[in-house]
């Protein structure tokens, strides 16, 4: 029997606006973000960019655990397609912290190698092959440390659309991580990806969005970055994704990973400081917004049980 739903609830720092992007926004420390998880209720978060946990793997480990918090995976992002890059020594770092931690999931990007989620060249066969062949080279690492690989289709990114997610299926043995804002985001149906390939997903990004914001990064007229920044994603319920959908297809299929709630946040200023002292709009308030959330998934699992 599956653990319950609400024992399988993460959060993740991005939820708090720290970001591996340079000038994303003002950056909490590791303190206020690791305390105000707990405070909400959350008991088990990712790992957040590199530099937002101490880097020694044993170290990583002792952190969350002072904060009473359990590690649950990591998102690397990690250039897959080059010929002259090999991502392996990269990713072995990574898989070093996630077993110290017992965590279970490393989540992949197939990044472009530029700075950001902005903008990204096109691949061609060549580097598809490559790309494809890299991941399966992942997924058996990992699988050798006790780990699950999972590509996460994510904006900005090699892979980030409907169309190139179900490459991967079709080329690679790897899991999808299932970000159904970033899938959404890139021209993909997170609710049918959800349905058709449950067996495929073996982690969750939960998120909600205004699919206003999307259809506007998607026809160019917004960065991504901006698109964020302006308020694209939403507490879960108060946008556009039928996250009930999605959830009740999963549960059903006997999902049994973790649902990691995610609101890409750019912070302007520090939330606890004096609002507008700075001239700048009003910052997110992520715990008010992560708690929203969890209150929105918790009711949705009520649901489905009573």
């Amino acid at each position: 029997m599956n653990t319950p739903l609400t024992e399988r609830i993460a959060a993740a720092p991005i939820s708090w606006g720290v970001c591996e992007v340079p000038g994303w926004g003002y950056q909490l420390g590791l303190d206020a973000v690791l305390t105000q998880m707990g405070e909400i209720g959350i008991t088990a978060t990712e790992f957040g960019p590199d530099g937002f946990l101490p880097d020694a793997p044993a170290d990583k480990a002792a952190t969350l655990e002072r904060y009473g918090l359990a590690a649950v995976g990591q998102f690397v992002p990690v250039v897959l397609h080059e010929a002259d890059h090999d991502p392996l020594p990269q990713v072995q770092a990574a898989v070093d912290g996630l077993v110290a931690a017992h965590a279970g999931t490393l989540v992949l990007a197939a990044a472009t190698g530029a700075v950001g989620y902005d903008a990204r060249p096109v691949l061609d066969d060549a580097g598809w092959s490559r790309l494809l062949g890299n991941l399966d080279r992942i997924a058996e690492l990992a699988s050798r440390h006790g780990l699950t690989a999972a590509l996460h289709p994510h904006v900005g990114t090699m892979v980030e659309s409907g169309v190139e997610t179900q490459r991967v299926l079709d080329g690679s043995s790897i899991g999808i991580c299932l970000d159904t804002g970033h899938l959404l985001i890139g021209g993909g149906d997170p609710v049918a990806l959800a349905a058709s390939h449950p067996d495929r997903i073996p982690h969750v990004h939960l998120k909600d969005v205004l699919l206003s914001w999307a259809r506007r990064v998607q026809d160019g007229s917004v960065s991504y970055t901006d698109a964020v920044a302006g308020g694209m994603y939403v507490p879960l319920g108060k946008g556009d994704i039928d996250v009930g959908a999605i959830v009740t297809s999963l549960e059903k299929s006997g999902y049994a990973g973790w649902y990691v709630l995610e609101q890409d946040t750019v912070l302007l200023e520090d939330p606890a400081g004096s609002s507008g002292s700075s001239g700048l709009p009003r910052s997110p308030d992520p715990m008010a917004d992560s708690r929203a959330s969890i209150a929105h998934l918790k009711a949705l699992a009520e649901a489905a049980t009573g």
